[in-house]
């Protein structure tokens, strides 16, 4: 029976797992494990690293897998990357399964920046109480903005440093546009930094944000690795594999 791996942990990679449910393909969705309580797709499920790309090709050789779907988070960078050598060492297809970022609309203050550090230089300048949506792993990037109170959301509890006045939110999409206004009227927001995760999930924060006339913070994804091609969603993913043919090559 083929086999695919699907680099998962986003909705796209549990949509993907479902549409091959009944598919005659073994699919092992693979999760990194940074979540204490993941949302687990359906069939066969791995939880943890693999050691590196050289830990990534010996999977895939071991496991005679036939390719690979990277439907990691669009800021998963370091996987990606660890993905594409692998994927060269054994010559396994790879496709990367990214969502289409945001763009902007009339009425939207975004100011587009390149990394955390570059979100947190801008920050003084635009507010003083921050909805931080970015992510519990990147909260230490703001930690010496003393002068500023942070409202954190994030699944998982983020870890020191961070900002001396935050205040954490553990919550998980999808969130609604009423709940979004509330949130931020109710903490009297004036600034608000996220990632371009893209997807409909969190994207209503943009829209309270837009009709709040407040100013977004808005870190730019990395790019996909040279050569790798990209389907935006679960069905161009199902399309290219598809076109594999009865190995998937």
């Amino acid at each position: 029976m083929r086999h695919l791996l699907v680099l998962g942990g986003t909705t796209e990679a549990r949509a993907l797992a479902a549409a091959l449910a009944a598919a005659p393909l073994r699919v092992t969705s693979s999760l990194a494990g940074r979540v204490a309580e993941p949302r687990l797709p359906v069939g066969e499920v791995r939880i943890g690293g693999f050691g590196g790309p050289d830990g990534l090709a010996a999977w895939l050789r071991a496991e005679r897998v036939d390719a690979v779907v990277d439907a990691t988070h669009p800021f998963a960078a370091a996987m990606s990357h660890n993905a594409a050598l692998a994927a060269e060492a054994t010559g396994v297809p790879l496709l990367a399964l990214r969502r289409p970022g945001w763009t902007p609309v009339d009425g939207d203050r975004w100011h587009r920046v390149g990394s955390l550090d570059e979100a947190a230089a801008l920050l003084p300048a635009l507010g003083r109480r921050v909805f931080l949506t970015s992510g519990r792993q990147g909260i230490g990037a703001f930690a010496h903005l003393d002068g500023l109170h942070f409202l954190a959301r994030s699944v998982d509890a983020p870890e020191p440093p961070m900002p001396a006045a935050t205040e954490v939110l553990l919550d998980r999409g999808p969130f609604t546009l009423d709940g979004e206004r509330a949130l931020l009227r109710g903490h009297r927001i004036d600034v608000l930094v996220t990632k371009d995760s893209g997807g409909a999930a969190t994207a209503p924060k943009l829209t309270a944000a837009r009709e709040l006339g407040l100013p977004v913070v808005i870190v730019e994804r990395p790019p996909v690795p040279p050569g790798v091609p990209v389907a935006e969603d679960v069905a161009a993913a199902v399309d290219w594999l598809a076109a594999r043919g009865p190995t998937l090559r």
